[in-house]
């Protein structure tokens, strides 16, 4: 299958998804997350209008940073090393995995001398999956108050990976639960604004993610495809 056709199967079936959930087309952006692909695809994905891009290494999105950066949005959505946020800062509009409070002084740190803010979203284990990154639910309260004391850094939202499963519908739990901490943030006005980003939802499950609420759904294989 071609990107095209590729981009326009995944357009409908987040109308569809959309429509189901009651939702306008325009609250749920795609992440296309080129880790897999070429300089040459990521090129043409940016071509076809896609313009938020997802990499998860630095090494490895280099190249592509340096030849497109000016063409789009780029999203580092990978564990990101404390050791690795000076390459990282002031190139990514957005960091989706902070997870920590040594990671959040270093973003803070390297930010400040940039004179920037730094948009981020806590990355969530709301599976409890011991493979997966993130702050257990019952820790992002306390962290959360912790991270608004530092001024170079924004939380944009929430991120979340959900377990594979054989059955998408398995994942709603998971989804549900993201959505319903990001409310309770909110509630608790932690922050002197609204956090308004779901990150969650990848080529198995973007769907379910988008019924319970998702603003970015990170896709990759079902997307842009797998060449490297």
């Amino acid at each position: 299958m071609s990107l095209q056709a590729r981009i326009e199967e995944v357009k409908t079936r987040i109308a569809a998804a959309c429509e189901r959930a009651g939702r306008q087309t325009d609250e749920v952006k795609t992440i296309a997350v080129t880790k897999y692909v070429s300089l040459e695809t990521t090129r043409a994905v940016l071509d076809e209008g896609l313009l938020h891009i997802g990499e998860n290494r630095w090494q490895d999105v280099k190249p592509k940073w340096e030849a497109l950066h000016d063409r789009g949005t780029w999203h580092f959505i990978g564990h990101l090393q404390t050791n690795k946020v000076k390459d990282v800062i002031g190139k990514f509009a957005y960091i989706h995995s902070l997870d920590r409070m040594s990671l959040a002084k270093e973003i803070d740190k390297q930010a400040a001398a940039l004179g920037i803010q730094t948009n981020c979203l806590l990355q969530v284990n709301i599976s409890g999956e011991e493979s997966k990154y993130g702050l257990q639910p019952e820790q992002v309260m306390e962290f959360a108050a912790e991270v608004s004391q530092l001024k170079h850094i924004h939380i944009a939202g929430l991120m979340t990976m959900a377990p594979y499963e054989a059955e998408a519908e398995q994942t709603r739990p998971v989804f549900r639960g993201l959505r319903e901490l990001r409310d309770r943030l909110n509630k608790q006005h932690i922050f002197p604004y609204a956090i308004t980003e779901l990150s969650m939802g990848m080529s198995g499950d973007f769907e379910v993610a988008i019924e319970e609420g998702a603003t970015w759904i990170r896709l990759g294989t079902v997307l842009v495809g797998k060449e490297l």
